[in-house]
């Protein structure tokens, strides 16, 4: 998983970033992008990227990764925003303030294919399965984006912590009994 970085290292690059998202298809909450870079020497240990890991796997690798990496970078992008602008320039602005919470500068970005236009960009296609800093973004991005979550279950009746904002049956549900929420994207189909 990381034959692309090395590829860009064996090219002279030393610091390769990877950018990745969660949250474009819920119907409520932020969609949170993470951008990692590591060491050029790191052996890899992200197996897969989030969707593939259960939750246990991926909090447990959160840290890993917050501890491996050189830096770590998050971009939020809220639902009034997604709302006003469309969740995929959403996504891309929650992409450019992950590479931007950076702590250093990058030579190369790899994302999962959203090309960032500013950067030196490789916008590849299932970039979460072969590239181990986008994997890892992946994940870092998953993690937060469901602690966000976990804390609005605690202020509004929508469970969720469990559905973290995806139509699910129970969620649609919980639209029907409760209605929309402030945190819900009103831009999406909300009406059941």
């Amino acid at each position: 998983m990381l034959e692309i970085e090395k590829d860009l290292t064996l090219k002279g690059f030393r610091y390769i970033a990877g950018v990745d998202e969660a949250g474009r298809g819920p119907l409520a909450g932020p969609v949170v992008s993470a951008s990692v870079i590591f060491p050029s020497n790191i052996k890899p240990f992200v197996p897969a990227d989030s969707k593939k890991l259960s939750k246990r796997e991926r909090e447990e690798l959160y840290y890993q990764i917050k501890e491996s990496a050189l830096s770590v970078g998050i971009g939020v992008v809220d639902n009034t925003v997604i709302d006003k602008i469309n969740i995929l320039n959403a996504t891309k602005l929650a992409m450019k303030r992950a590479v931007r919470d950076l702590k250093m500068k990058i030579e190369v970005l790899i994302s999962d294919y959203v090309n960032l236009e500013e950067y030196y960009c490789f916008a590849l296609k299932k970039a979460d399965e072969i590239s181990h800093t986008v994997a890892a973004s992946s994940i870092v991005a998953k993690v937060y984006r469901d602690k966000i979550m976990e804390e609005f279950a605690k202020i509004y009746p929508h469970s969720f912590d469990k559905h973290k904002g995806y139509p699910t049956k129970q969620h649609i549900e919980e639209l029907k009994k409760y209605g929309v929420s402030p945190i819900h994207r009103k831009s999406f189909r909300l009406s059941f």
